[in-house]
């Protein structure tokens, strides 16, 4: 006679492949913790010492290019002619001054660009260092 029915074989758990899976999803939520944390954001306890002292901030001033084509260095309107008198004042005045060159952000109706050059020409022939303000570029991710 022939036999119809297997014999049915023990069932057993497999225990190496549910570890591995463990595993691999410790391993998952380890490295999602360790991005979850910037690195640059960490607190740094600074140590306080008798003999340390406060630095003293270094003066600024900024000259500004507005979108309607005028220059302010600090608060005052300045012209294109005189920017480079008005910033060795400045520098007169506060020798280790730090300029900034700010361009307003905004839609212009008139060129900035050749102002631009120019200022930053007048600026330099004047033997002026001067150090442009921006914002971080969005990197684009890579199609």
């Amino acid at each position: 006679m022939i036999k119809v029915r297997r014999d049915v074989d023990e069932l057993r758990i497999e225990m190496m492949p549910l570890l591995d899976v463990i595993f691999l999803i410790l391993t998952f939520f380890l490295y999602a913790m360790v991005l979850m944390i910037r690195v640059d954001m960490v607190p740094v306890p600074m140590e306080a010492y008798a003999s340390g002292k406060a630095p003293d901030p270094t003066p600024a001033i900024g000259v500004v290019l507005r979108t309607d084509g005028t220059i302010y260095v600090g608060q005052n309107s300045v012209e294109l002619t005189n920017i480079d008198a008005a910033l060795s004042s400045v520098l007169a005045e506060t020798p280790d001054t730090t300029i900034y060159l700010v361009l307003e952000e905004g839609e212009s109706d008139i060129d900035r660009g050749p102002i631009l050059t120019e200022l930053w020409d007048r600026v330099r022939r004047a033997g002026i260092e001067i150090r442009l303000v921006g914002r971080p570029v969005e990197e684009q991710a890579a199609p």
